[in-house]
């Protein structure tokens, strides 16, 4: 993959070496053209006298480099991506003319046309090392420094960065010409910045486009008002404008929780959230210009879950203002000291400070069965992950940073108190505002608040990968009484590290109504192999122990034998949403370990999704008996398990609620289950389509049309033809990526070969429109699926070696065949593993965690086949 892999030595020499005050003039022009735009950077720094050093720049070509006033051989000092930089004085200087490169992937400047419109629209990324693709800088997160933005851009474009705009002037003599898609050339404006505070490259953002806008103003609790901006595509103006308050208000009531919390107000001069197309992530926090993926803008209806994750996501980005961009990792292995606090702390908020007060049930339903997974493949890791380069820090932005590490901080407070927890965070953001810090400078501040040593408790919890297993054993006094509850901890082999939890006990009885709820409840410290609960002799022996009530720590459940089974009867009548999701959760992670017959599964959860309301633990469950049913029943039992969960959907969403989530989501589940040749399927599907089929409250919006489209092509009711006549009824960015996917789903071995082919070589495809293809590539059936087993492996390399980091990831985890044998794919992967011990770090993992996915399928489908 083109771009140097900076590697954690390369980063500590040359931090080494250069020194503060750092200071950035970065002059960009965008009205060149279609593909390039132009890059001067101007860079002062202080370094070690005769040091050598390097700058990163990844461009077309380099016309112009000056070190302190010497003009240099731009053949000769650019290389490898990098600008090398001999006999540094004490004081430099260094400018760099370049002409670099917009994407299509996400990466750097991107830069994406509306179909709709013509409009034109550009934003940047910058995480992991991508500043360097845009401007020459010392892209690590440790050598912060000043920036000075200026952009040349057209007459009609706004054009944004981290700072509030210091100038905006007209330039003589100067068009956009070929820059602004459909639209003609027109004159030039020069934008210039205000300076920044002082902050990591990565952080630093540049968007510019004809982006409609809105504007409110925020009284800070500092006693500043703080301007702040919402922005998206001309084509979503009318979508956002129904969302815009609501935004508004999330973000306020966000700003006020987190200065009440850390006891720091919001620390910059503005804040400005833009919707941005085609991005590769949720949202990426940069300094005063959040940028966000425009799949929040809601043109069409969308599950509560994502309405609600929306809000996580404003809320997880506004928190890194704090943690992650006010104080910033040193290195990429306290990764998490960003992304798991954020998690942890926007899940807070939103459950304080916004409706979503069932959010820590979305927590647990979503995030946290995310890390629980990702710690169980054999790629696992420490939360405190050992990072040697830029490769690893790509693949860790997983469920161990994310969800395992919020997870973990949850149980933190749990054992340590709220109070003392947030005081100590206080300390550590005023200690090192501004600048960078370590693990060890966060537990410094929390052991000083909470008096308790807790370097222990780092080295089990942060620096040991793998999940504890909790089981419970009860004996019954002959009086219907608890005679003791005991609680067993375990852990994998690979990982035999027993843990400290603070956690809870549940109590759990029917109260009348028919409904389950808590009649008691203990709280208590479990440490080591087995903790007797000595709070439980002697009270009355409850319908449903749950332990981890509360979900206050981070582990896999296993409950006795009598409230397991009373959980798999009775789940659809547990009253509080997390205690439903706990459950739930435990259930599936029994039937995903082979200790929980699959079609059992199936059929409690399908029973209650009769009755549940909490769309994320909806959202979940529906994929898990997707799974399950696919590829976890016994193979002689899966077509008929299929037909009897599509069966199951159709029903309860005909008996839902009209309009509600449940039903939205219900449908959306049952169109993924056709089969070629099922008329009862093909007739729903065109029913609901053209409107004969009528299913009250059901919304045959532009999404849940193409989701039908997509439905009926791939059970080949749909041709090319027709997926192209829907498409010319609406050309948008969003329709053109389902187009793709349609086309990509038919179920012919001419569709998928189309679709491979497509993914793997057409460059010109974006990072949406190659996902999208990629997903309708691997839904083939078995019979299709089986060819592409040879064909993934055989193109791992090639994939790796001429793609970009973020396109080779897609294509090798959107490509995987998962429905092609099991048995075959562990073949071949297992030889491919063996055969590339010296392959990249990053890329075994990606094919180790696909491959282990098989292994797992093989387990579990064996599993059943014997029950």
């Amino acid at each position: 993959m083109p771009g140097a892999n900076l590697t954690r030595v390369e980063a500590g020499e040359r931090k080494a070496v250069v020194s503060a005050p750092v200071h950035y003039w970065v002059s960009l022009d965008v009205t060149v053209g279609a593909r390039n735009f132009g890059s001067a950077t101007r860079v002062t720094f202080d370094a070690t006298p005769g040091a050598t050093t390097f700058l990163d720049l990844i461009a077309d070509e380099v016309s112009e480099i000056v070190l302190n006033g010497e003009p240099l051989d731009p053949a000769a000092a650019y290389a490898d991506d990098r600008i090398e930089l001999t006999g540094l004085r004490e004081h430099n200087e260094v400018v760099v003319k370049a002409l670099c490169r917009y994407s299509n992937t996400g990466e750097g400047l991107h830069r994406s046309v509306d179909p709709s419109d013509g409009n034109v629209y550009l934003y940047s990324q910058f995480e992991v090392p991508d500043a360097r693709r845009v401007y020459a800088v010392f892209d690590q997160p440790d050598i912060k420094a000043v920036f000075d933005f200026s952009v040349l851009a057209a007459e009609s474009w706004t054009v944004l960065s981290n700072q509030p705009v210091h100038a905006v002037s007209s330039v003589d003599g100067m068009t956009a010409e070929g820059t602004l898609g459909d639209h003609p050339a027109e004159r030039v404006r020069l934008w210039t910045f205000e300076p920044t505070v002082t902050m990591s490259s990565y952080l630093t953002a540049i968007c510019a486009g004809p982006y409609a806008e809105w504007h409110t103003e925020y009284a800070n609790e500092d006693g500043r008002t703080v301007p702040m901006g919402m922005y998206c595509r001309q084509a979503l103006k009318d979508a956002m404008a129904k969302d815009v308050d609501y935004l508004f208000d999330v973000t306020k009531a966000g700003f006020a929780f987190y200065a009440k919390t850390w006891g720091i107000p919001y620390p910059y001069a503005k804040y400005d959230q833009i919707y941005v197309p085609e991005y590769n992530a949720g949202a990426m926090e940069n300094i005063g210009l959040v940028t966000i993926r425009d799949q929040y803008v809601f043109e069409s209806k969308v599950t509560d879950a994502m309405a609600e994750r929306r809000v996580v996501t404003v809320l997880h980005e506004l928190a890194h203002m704090w943690f992650g961009d006010y104080v910033t990792m040193k290195w990429w292995n306290d990764l998490w000291l960003n992304e798991s606090f954020a998690e942890f702390t926007s899940t807070l908020a939103t459950a304080e400070a916004t409706e979503w007060r069932d959010a820590w049930a979305t927590f647990n339903s979503g995030e946290k069965s995310w890390g629980l997974n990702q710690d169980q493949l054999p790629t696992t890791h420490p939360i405190v992950a050992p990072i040697n380069d830029l490769n690893d820090t790509y693949v860790n932005f997983d469920g161990i940073t994310y969800a395992k590490g919020a997870s973990v901080l949850k149980q933190l407070v749990a054992y340590v108190g709220r109070d003392r927890f947030f005081e100590g965070i206080n300390h550590y953001l005023n200690n090192h505002a501004y600048s960078n810090a370590t693990l060890a400078d966060l537990l410094a501040e929390l052991e000083e608040t909470s008096g308790r040593d807790l370097k222990a408790w780092s080295a089990k919890w942060l620096e040991q990968a793998g999940a504890n297993t909790i089981a419970a054993t009860v004996e019954e006094g002959a009086d219907g009484t608890i005679a003791s509850l005991t609680l067993t901890q375990t852990a994998p082999a690979e990982h035999p590290v027993l843990r400290p939890h603070r956690l809870a006990i549940g109590f759990y009885d029917e109260d009348g109504h028919g409904r389950i709820v808590r009649t008691d409840r203990i709280e208590l410290d479990v440490d080591g192999e087995t903790t007797v609960v000595e709070q439980a002799a002697g009270r009355p022996r409850p319908a449903f122990i749950l332990v981890n009530d509360d979900d206050l720590t981070y582990a896999k459940l296993r409950f006795d034998d009598a409230s397991l089974e009373f959980a798999a009867e009775n789940l659809y009548r547990f009253d509080d949403a997390l205690a439903r999701s706990v459950v739930w959760l435990s259930l599936w992670d029994m039937t995903r370990d082979a200790e929980f017959p699959a079609e059992r599964f199936i059929d409690l959860s399908l029973k209650a999704l009769a009755t549940e309301h909490e769309s994320t633990t909806f959202r979940y469950a529906l994929g898990q008996v997707s799974t399950t049913a696919h590829h976890y029943v016994a193979p002689a039992r899966r077509a008929d398990v299929a037909r009897h969960v599509a069966a199951e959907l159709w029903k309860l969403a005909n008996a839902a609620e009209a309009g509600s989530d449940e039903q939205f989501q219900l449908v959306g589940a049952y169109l993924t289950y056709g089969e070629e040749g099922d008329a009862e399927f093909a007739a729903n599907v065109r029913g609901l389509l053209d409107g004969t089929v009528s299913m009250p409250g059901l919304q045959i919006d532009n999404n849940m049309r193409w989701s039908l489209i997509k439905a009926l092509a791939t059970v080949n009711l749909v041709d090319e033809a027709g997926i192209d006549e829907e498409l010319a009824r609406r050309d948008t960015t969003e329709n053109r990526e389902f187009a793709l996917g349609a086309r990509a789903s038919r179920a012919t071995a001419e569709a998928k070969d189309w679709a491979w082919n497509e993914a793997i070589r057409n460059e010109s495809l974006t990072n949406m429109q190659l996902e999208a293809v990629a997903r309708g590539c691997t839904a083939a059936k078995a019979e299709l699926a089986e060819p592409y087993a040879d064909r993934y492996f055989e193109e791992i390399d090639w994939i790796w070696t001429n793609r970009t980091f973020h396109m080779a990831e897609a294509l090798l985890n959107g490509l995987y065949p998962v429905n092609a044998d099991p048995a075959r794919l562990v073949e071949l992967g297992d030889a491919w593993l063996a055969g590339h011990e010296d392959a990249d770090n990053a890329l075994r993992r990606i094919i180790l965690e696909n491959v282990d996915a098989s292994h797992r399928m093989l387990k579990v489908r064996d599993y059943n086949a014997a029950l």
